[in-house]
């Protein structure tokens, strides 16, 4: 253990990093249960997602662990997995074997990006508004779509409006209302620092759905949708869904979308991973005091080969974008600092595979709180953006692509609005100093997408 993970150069020990892996484990069992959930939506077996999501996590966390020796997680990225089902599946149509692909050649380009510094360059061409304003519309996108899986958010002459409970109570407005006690449940666990609080707030809210179902709150109704909250079993040791989605990816080709569309999606899982990963790595690691006296990550080439082989090898296998947990920070705030805690983490989501008849069976309405929170958590990086006067050419295009995400309901909308409009108010105010070369050429890019597309 010594002369693998070097644990007394990092002043722990193997007790704390094993404890430090358990907690990060917790923090992100979630994925577990709303990946599937998420992906289903796109027409994936969720059974399928599951057991890639664990083998996708396990590839990630060994790479983090015995390559880089550092105690970040891996599994599959919220915003990303929503943005494949329901803007590149949902809207834009594309077969979910296509939309996997995207994601293979995403992984591809950035296990070569990583081996140069041109990913770092990349990240540093971006400005910071920008990238804050990234994690926050996804944010918003991803409470959007948990409204929408509670059944609290539904159609209307206004667009959108709150569900009317009394109708259909014994099925879509019981469950709206256990949604709702669920987000409350869950943000008082959080709130009051209990370990584990998203998905303890996914089971406890399940729970509470069983009994309604005994008591007869819930009557189920499988001919509109609404089944029987009690698993038909917990534990299996059947793989054979797996064979479902692996290597489903190179199927259908490029069949029913352009080459221009494809490179357009490909560049979109391409952003949002990025700024998601490299924010993710500096972020924890500056609140483990792993940075340099340049504020540099010294491990951070093979922490990003982790994320980027976890994301060639996860679409292989069927789920959606692999990429470094904000989570981890809880195993790093218990002491974590090597990456034995990556690999005790690993080995959990091994053991989870067990699991996934029981995963797989948790309803909407239970994981549709922890999305909720989830959009709270990314939200919070609103703070970062600086709202003043001298900072308006920065904070407008910011704003247009917070509120483009949700409210067109897809994250590379709102990234390509916040590119065109970036460029353009900074040219047409005189300051045309602080636009990139880069940020010209995105713009151009997403102009051309809206022109000819």
């Amino acid at each position: 253990m010594e002369k693998l993970f070097k644990l007394k150069e990092n002043n722990t020990n193997v007790k704390t990093e094993i404890a430090a892996g358990v907690t990060t484990f917790m923090t992100m069992a979630y994925i577990l249960a709303i990946n599937p959930s998420i992906l289903s939506d796109a027409g994936i077996n969720a059974h399928a997602v599951l057991i890639a999501t664990c083998l996708a996590s396990i590839i990630g966390c060994f790479m983090m662990g015995f390559r880089a020796n550092l105690p970040f997680a891996l599994s599959a990225g919220m915003g990303l997995n929503a943005f494949l089902a329901y803007t590149v599946v949902g809207i834009m149509g594309v077969a979910w074997q296509t939309a996997l692909l995207a994601v293979f050649v995403e992984g591809l380009i950035f296990v070569l990006l990583s081996l140069t510094s041109v990913r770092e360059a990349i990240f540093n061409a971006i400005p910071l508004t920008l990238k804050n304003a990234v994690s926050v519309g996804i944010g918003l996108f991803i409470a959007f779509i948990g409204l929408q899986n509670a059944g609290l958010s539904v159609d209307a002459s206004t667009l959108v409006t709150i569900v009317e409970f009394k109708t259909d109570f014994h099925t879509t407005g019981i469950c709206a209302a256990l949604a709702l006690v669920g987000l409350f449940v869950t943000a008082i666990l959080y709130i009051k620092e209990v370990r584990g609080s998203i998905l303890l707030g996914i089971v406890i809210t399940w729970i509470l759905g069983m009994f309604c179902q005994l008591v007869g709150l819930y009557i189920p109704d499988p001919d509109n949708g609404a089944y029987s909250l009690f698993p038909e079993a917990i534990i299996s040791f059947d793989f054979s869904h797996l064979s479902q989605t692996f290597g489903q990816c190179f199927t259908h080709g490029l069949s029913g979308v352009g080459i221009v569309n494809f490179i357009s999606i490909i560049f979109a899982f391409l952003f949002v991973d990025m700024f998601d990963t490299i924010g993710t790595l500096i972020g924890v690691s500056a609140k483990a005091g792993m940075l340099d006296e340049n504020g540099r990550l010294p491990a951070i080439r093979p922490a990003l080969m982790a994320d980027a082989v976890a994301t060639t090898c996860g679409a292989i296998l069927g789920t959606s974008t692999t990429t470094t947990f904000v989570e981890s920070s809880a195993g790093v705030a218990i002491g974590g600092r090597t990456g034995l805690t990556a690999i005790t983490t690993g080995c959990l989501f091994a053991l989870a595979m067990l699991f996934s008849p029981l995963f797989t069976a948790i309803p909407s309405f239970a994981t549709a709180p922890a999305l909720m929170m989830v959009g709270f958590l990314m939200f919070e990086g609103i703070k970062e953006i600086k709202f003043t006067k001298e900072a308006t050419t920065d904070t407008v295009p910011a704003y247009l692509c917070i509120i483009a995400m949700p409210l067109f309901y897809s994250i590379s909308e709102g990234i390509a609005i916040g590119c065109i409009s970036f460029v353009l108010i900074k040219l047409f105010c005189g300051q045309k100093k602080e636009i990139t070369i880069l940020m010209y050429i995105l713009a151009v890019l997403f102009a051309c997408k809206y022109v000819f597309l």
